[in-house]
């Protein structure tokens, strides 16, 4: 497993974006091995995915600790028992703390649903909606001690179309984090990633023009 960058997944829920982490580790299409799976919630079945492919997990639950740092503490502990290089929030419902931040410093990423920075915390599809965007998306970044405020890694934009709803944009947005979540995580892994304050540039990217996009199409 030598040169392949180690990964602590850390999730709340179903894992859904775990999982495409292991489909793209196991088809060869990201250089990367997952250490280990940390859940606060026993009931997570992301905890399942992860067992099924025989990935270490655990839980510890935020419950059995005094404060936001002792559990933080921990949750260091184990992370760097298990050689984690990466941390990976995959719908890690909790907010880490300065120390936690420090002890992983800009090495530690998370996905939202929106583009960033518009739209931060949750509910963040119908709100989107309701504003009458055009477009929204996800966006893969680095976490600071803010709530969605840290530097952007990747985006995808996806249309808001007329008839949406709040679940119909989630599942449209949802395809889109499964593919940019491996990417940003490759892009790691390959040391493609410069970072200078707030502003992350990739190298060797393709032709930027092929990233946009209209909605409403142009007539021509």
């Amino acid at each position: 497993m030598a040169g392949l960058l180690k990964l602590g997944v850390l999730i709340s829920g179903g894992g859904s974006n775990l999982q495409s982490i292991i489909d793209h580790i196991e088809k060869g299409a990201l250089p990367a091995r997952i250490q280990i799976v940390i859940s606060n919630n026993p009931d997570a079945p992301g905890l399942a995915r992860a067992q099924r492919h025989g990935i270490a997990c655990t839980v510890v639950s935020h419950r059995d600790f005094s404060s936001r740092e002792e559990y933080d503490s921990e949750l260091t502990r184990i992370l760097k028992d298990a050689g984690a290089e990466l941390i990976v929030l995959a719908g890690f419902m909790r907010i880490l703390s300065g120390g936690f931040l420090r002890a992983f410093e800009d090495r530690v990423i998370n996905i939202h649903p929106a583009l960033l920075p518009s739209f931060p915390g949750t509910n963040v599809q119908q709100a989107a909606i309701d504003y009458g965007v055009k477009f929204s998306g996800c966006t893969v970044h680095f976490v600071d001690e803010g709530v969605d405020t840290g530097p952007a890694i990747i985006q995808a934009a996806v249309p808001v179309l007329p008839d949406d709803t709040a679940d119909v944009l989630a599942a449209r947005i949802l395809r889109q984090e499964h593919r940019i979540y491996p990417q940003a995580i490759r892009y790691f892994a390959e040391g493609r990633i410069i970072k200078k304050g707030r502003h992350v540039e990739i190298t060797g990217i393709g032709d930027p023009d092929r990233a946009v996009l209209h909605n409403p199409p142009l007539d021509d």
